[in-house]
């Protein structure tokens, strides 16, 4: 995802994202365990889409709450 797609959702939104993202890590993860991913920067992407929400989610919150 990228920050404009981001900056569209709302809190709801952007917390059932996170917990989408984080299934899927801990897929990728347990995955890259038992065989070599095809493409093991996967991973990395993920993290830092997660990363990237949750500093979205925490700028939302502390707007709405201003």
């Amino acid at each position: 995802m990228r920050q404009k797609e981001i900056s569209n959702l709302n809190l709801k939104d952007i917390d059932a994202k996170v917990n989408e993202l984080n299934e899927k890590l801990f897929a990728l993860k347990m995955s890259s365990y038992v065989s070599e991913l095809e493409n093991p920067v996967q991973i990395r992407n993920t993290r830092r889409t997660i990363a990237r929400l949750k500093t979205a989610k925490t700028k939302l919150s502390k707007n709405l709450i201003s």
